[in-house]
């Protein structure tokens, strides 16, 4: 007999066996465990607005998930661009190629343009990649990343545990955001408003992140984590027009063993990482970004010289 399924929108009620598909599906790790709490802030507390989310259901079992979490950026001509990025996708490994993901991925789609949506942008594995490109994704480009080696003595952690922000950065503060203000998009930008700030870096659940600010106002936001079991201290982003002398202030503060970050070519704030000695590594490839339009747009969304982004835009949340 062949397996029949049902795709409704979720309920409040289906939290649960949402979050034991994605653990069954993606697994977690120390800095993303699939929490109720997460789960909360990136589809109801997102001050882009609530997700569209969509379950696959068997009877009373949810088989099946497919988020689009609400974005939105800013092109250099003004206004915004309605968007929404696929996250928190997965099938029940009991129940895979039975052509859930692409059914719930059809529905969710129709469900965004019915709600105004003009974009869709995500960064896929390797193993989801094809089934993207398959609905009619097209790759735009690759993020790698830009690094500075520190020298002297650094912090231990065990494999697969992530150090604290104050054991990696002793000098860092708690984020705020609430006097930082942005500058001009460059391409496609999230818009840094305090909400979109405060709700980014200081409400994560799961996320711990620390502020290094300087006398301008400006500064970076900071998060420790491990891999291979050598500490790093990430940039996530740099804030308020700060420049080379903060991430300089950094690598002497930092007791990882190296610093870490991205952000796209034409910015001020990869400029900046540089002058103050971070060197991008050859061949690297870390994030694909991979987008689908859903109306026309008055910007090539397909070219990567048209984003604007730092690492936090685009990490996985």
């Amino acid at each position: 007999m062949a397996d029949v399924f049902s795709i409704r929108e979720a309920e409040a009620e289906d939290t649960p066996q949402i979050l034991l598909v994605l653990r069954a599906a993606l697994g977690e790790s120390p800095l993303l465990r699939r929490t109720p709490e997460l789960f909360a802030w990136k589809h109801l507390d997102n001050p882009f607005g609530r997700s569209i989310v969509l379950v696959a259901t068997r009877g009373s079992q949810v088989v099946g998930v497919r988020a689009l979490m609400r974005w939105e950026l800013v092109p250099p001509s003004g206004g915004t661009i309605k968007c929404v990025r696929p996250v928190d996708t997965a099938t029940h490994p009991d129940f895979s190629r039975k052509g859930i993901f692409r059914a719930l991925t059809l529905e969710a789609l129709d469900a965004a343009r019915d709600s105004g949506v003009q974009l869709v942008f995500n960064t896929p594995n390797r193993m989801s990649a094809a089934g993207y490109f398959s609905m009619g994704w097209k790759e735009v480009g690759w993020t790698g990343a830009i690094v500075r080696p520190r020298l002297g003595k650094a912090i231990s952690v065990e494999n697969g545990q992530s150090p604290s922000i104050a054991e990696a950065v002793p000098d860092a503060q708690p984020f705020r955001a609430a006097d930082v203000a942005d500058r001009a998009p460059l391409g496609l930008r999230t818009p840094r408003t305090p909400e979109y700030l405060s709700w980014r870096f200081s409400q994560h659940p799961t996320a711990q992140y620390g502020w290094l600010g300087d006398t301008s106002g400006g500064g970076l936001v900071v998060r420790a984590s491990q891999r291979n079991g050598r500490v790093e201290t990430v940039i996530a982003d740099l804030l308020g027009g700060a420049g080379a002398s903060i991430v300089r202030q950094l690598a002497r503060s930092s007791r990882a063993r190296y610093l870490a970050t991205w952000f796209a070519r034409h910015t001020p704030e990869r400029r900046a990482a540089l002058r103050a000695g971070m060197i991008p590594v050859p061949a690297l490839r870390t994030l694909r970004l991979v987008v689908l339009p859903l109306t026309d747009l008055d910007i090539d969304v397909f070219d990567i010289g048209s984003w604007d982004f730092a690492l936090s835009d685009l990490e996985l949340l």
